[in-house]
């Protein structure tokens, strides 16, 4: 079954995206609406991204000491997509947005990030970069940098991470001074000159639009010139590559911001990687050195404010981690129903003289594929259900609006996480079932393992998301986002229970969210935050495990009541990945929920010298 039957199923079938039509924001639209932005979406990531994933991968971005150069299906493929106006899909009408709901965005978007995932990152950190101006930068700030970015007439960035402190952002060193006596006067925000230099920037530098917003943190030194230590003396700053007017225009000034040099790593390289400087006085602006940056939000507030963007690139790479898995899924069940090897064994053994099978015949090669299909399509139905609850928390009634915040604020580790890992072991299972041929560069599968494998990374770490998950998340508001979700896990179950296709999956999955809360309280029952917080990653691996569980019992039971209306073959598809993953993977979690019950102390307690 192709992609496009896979996501009609999750949005029409599962989570009834039309029913959002009825709310006044999604009023004008209809599933003629939404079948018409997938339709465009998937042809152009047909006809501009997917015939050139292989050439961005080869052609890696290179610098001259000018400027970087780039594929020029590159820029065709940016073009395309700005031409689409996916970039403002989800915005207001007023800023030349479409109003779409973020689901349906988001599906939309699988077939960029499947095509090439490498390609289609500039876009995604532009509609993150101006989502954040718009909630939370000024009137002016909206005007002339959210607008022009998500116009597409600007592409922007986030920079987080430094040399020295990679993910720890509580020690960057970057300084931001007020830009003389007049610096809260500027009107497009407090202005200030920036120093410092910022690591492992995706979309740093390019040509391919004019001009290039960075969102910068820094920190504002005290009255004593020191940095003051920690989260809170973090602040955020617009600082665009080329300086403008209030009315978006080019000045003609350069920034001193410079391009100290390109990483290389050993995917997503059509991506430009860049180590950036700022205000070291190569591009002198206005009289001297330093960067000029315009505060977004509150003095100390910057961390919160960037949330807002590190949640819905999380969110994003959460849904390249599973297209990469998916494409790998796709091409190594085309090559398994073409490539003949071995015969089946029958009640003599072999027969040497019969002709070989497809080995999509054989049973390792069926487990492979349906291990790959079970991570791959329940991740992306995690993605879609994350982006259901956006649009709840947007447009739904009060309480419903806080519920999805709620479980949004649960969810969001594991929609980053779990397809960072899983659909990475998706791609290693490609490469498998291709065989030698899967470590050639003949095939695609390589390229998408090794385009995974940087979003285990990217967007903080398992196990930075893993601290997140048990230091924060299931303890904030009293529990009240773990209480929310094991609620709509329980009256899944509840369903499923009475259907007897799915009954024994929704028993297990009773028993597997049981094991998971006890653990969960064990973890902290008495224990030191150290003592507690040693395993949480594989806490997060077995959360994961039980949410994944849960998708896959939804997409089971909904299925099978929807069998008079779908093809056989889809709902035997979707009905055998749930009983996989129920039987070879859900078990997995009473290893990992052991250690977090019982506080293991075995990496808390051991020696750096021991190692």
């Amino acid at each position: 079954m192709s992609l496009r039957a896979t996501l009609d199923f999750l949005l029409y079938d599962w989570l009834d995206v039309v029913a959002l039509t009825r709310r006044k924001r999604f009023a004008d639209h209809g599933r003629e609406t939404f079948d018409s932005v997938l339709d465009t979406c998937e042809r152009i990531a047909r006809e501009k991204f997917a015939p050139f994933n292989r050439l961005a991968d080869l052609e890696e971005p290179h610098f001259d000491g000018q400027q970087v150069h780039l594929p020029r299906a590159t820029h065709e493929a940016a073009r395309a997509y700005v031409e689409s106006g996916m970039l403002a899909a989800a915005q207001d009408y007023e800023i030349g947005g479409m109003q779409l709901p973020c689901v349906v965005e988001m599906a939309a978007n699988s077939f960029f990030s499947m095509a090439s995932v490498s390609l289609g990152a500039y876009a995604m950190l532009t509609s993150g970069n101006a989502s954040l101006l718009m909630a939370h930068g000024t009137p002016m700030q909206k005007a002339v940098f959210a607008r022009n970015e998500f116009a597409g007439r600007w592409f922007g960035t986030m920079c987080l991470s430094e040399p020295q402190a990679g993910s720890s952002l509580s020690d960057i060193a970057t300084r931001a001074q007020p830009d003389g006596a007049d610096f809260q006067a500027d009107p497009l925000g407090p202005r200030y000159r920036l120093r410092g230099h910022k690591m492992w920037i995706s979309g740093g530098d390019h040509e391919i639009t004019e001009n290039i917003i960075h969102l910068v943190l820094a920190k504002i030194p005290g009255p004593d010139g020191k940095l003051i230590p920690g989260v809170k003396g973090i602040s955020l700053f617009i600082v665009p590559k080329r300086l403008v007017d209030t009315e978006g225009r080019l000045t003609g000034e350069r920034n001193d911001v410079a391009l100290a040099g390109l990483n290389h790593k050993c995917g997503y390289r059509g991506t430009t990687n860049t180590l950036l400087n700022f205000g070291e006085g190569r591009f002198p602006v206005r009289g001297g050195p330093g960067a000029i940056g315009y505060l977004v939000g509150e003095p100390g507030r910057g961390l919160a404010c960037m949330f807002h963007m590190m949640n819905e690139a999380r969110i994003g790479v959460g849904l390249g981690a599973t297209m990469l898995g998916y494409a790998g899924f796709l091409a190594s069940l085309d090559y398994a129903r073409q490539r003949p090897q071995g015969r089946p064994v029958g009640p003599a053994g072999k027969d040497p003289s019969s002709p070989p099978v497809p080995i999509i015949e054989h049973a390792d090669v069926k487990r492979m594929l349906l291990a790959q299909k079970a991570y791959c399509e329940g991740a992306l139905a995690l993605e879609l259900y994350c982006a259901r609850l956006v649009d709840e928390q947007y447009t739904g009634e009060d309480e419903a609006a806080q519920e999805a915040r709620l479980l949004l604020e649960v969810l969001t580790p594991i929609a980053k996480s779990w397809p960072s890992q899983w659909c990475l072991e998706a791609n290693s299972l490609a490469m498998q079932v291709l065989g030698g041929y899967g470590y050639t560069r003949d095939f695609p599968v390589e390229q998408y393992w090794r385009d995974n494998r940087l979003n285990m990374i990217h967007e903080g770490t398992h196990g930075i998301q893993a601290l997140d998950l048990l230091g924060r998340k299931v303890l904030m508001e009293d529990g009240r986002g773990l209480q929310l979700l094991a609620q709509r896990i329980e009256a899944s179950i509840a369903l499923a229970a009475a259907q007897p296709a799915v009954a024994p999956l929704a028993s297990s999955l009773a028993r597997a969210l049981q094991e998971l809360v006890e653990a969960t309280r064990k973890a902290w029952a008495g224990a030191q935050p150290d003592e507690a917080l040693a395993n949480a990653t594989p806490y997060l691996q077995a959360f994961g495990h039980v949410v994944l569980a849960w998708m896959w019992l939804e997409l089971a039971h909904r299925a099978w009541a929807c069998r008079d209306r779908l093809p056989p073959e889809f709902v035997e598809g979707k009905l055998a990945a749930a009983r996989y993953f129920f039987r070879y993977e859900l078990p997995c979690i009473d290893a990992w929920l052991s250690v977090v019950a019982h506080r293991n102390r075995t990496c808390l307690d051991l020696s750096p010298q021991a190692l």
